[in-house]
């Protein structure tokens, strides 16, 4: 680590330190393997920081899957303890009725009233019962749908990750072909990146 910088730990550290040093006591190949290194630990230190944010964008997307699924499951509690109501009610309207068709003539109407009054809160527990279920199920959608982009991104992290281990061995190897596959690796990375971004 150096004293008037930032230096950025990944699994290409080692291999760039050895390829540098290699290099230093290797006059044969001058300039071209200075800029190979150059380019490369340039290239790395830009993967690690977009794999970073990536990494970090999983973290939040899986945290707000987690969260709307935990919505979804009070949202589902509220609308059972609605629907319980509701057969509570139910109940009460049954015995309502039972008592009104055995009760005396001028005992019905007031059984009557009842009846009448359980049924409308019959009707209004049901539209809330109905409300709660509705956004339970909205709540799962997200969570869904979040831990769909949690994976994407998890996808565009390990592939970028893929790439810089191929920086570091190219850069051991001083393979041309090798350098190509890390910038089409974390071509691919980024790819699914904007996949992510996207929610494709």
């Amino acid at each position: 680590m150096s004293s008037d910088g930032f230096h950025v730990h990944g699994p290409h550290d080692h291999a760039l330190e050895h390829a540098s040093q290699g290099h230093a006591n290797d006059g044969e190949h001058g300039g071209h393997g200075d800029a190979m290194v150059n380019q490369i630990a340039m290239f790395t230190a830009v993967l690690a920081t977009v794999g970073a944010i990536f990494s970090y964008m999983g973290g939040l997307t899986q945290a707000n899957s987690t969260i709307a699924k935990n919505d979804a499951a009070i949202q589902k509690t509220a609308a059972s303890n609605q629907w319980n109501y509701y057969q509570a009610k139910s109940t009460k309207q049954a015995l309502a009725e039972m008592a009104r068709d055995l009760a005396p003539a001028d005992k019905k109407e007031a059984y009557q009233a009842k009846v009448d009054r359980y049924e409308k809160e019959k009707a209004d527990i049901k539209v809330k019962a109905e409300a709660l279920e509705e956004k339970s199920h909205e709540f799962d959608e997200q969570s869904e749908a979040d831990m769909h982009q949690h994976h994407r991104w998890a996808q565009a992290t390990t592939v970028l990750q893929v790439a810089i281990a191929l920086a570091a061995i190219s850069l051991l190897t001083r393979k041309r072909w090798l350098e190509y596959a890390m910038f089409g690796t974390a071509g691919v990375g980024v790819l699914v990146g904007v996949a992510a971004v996207m929610h494709l």
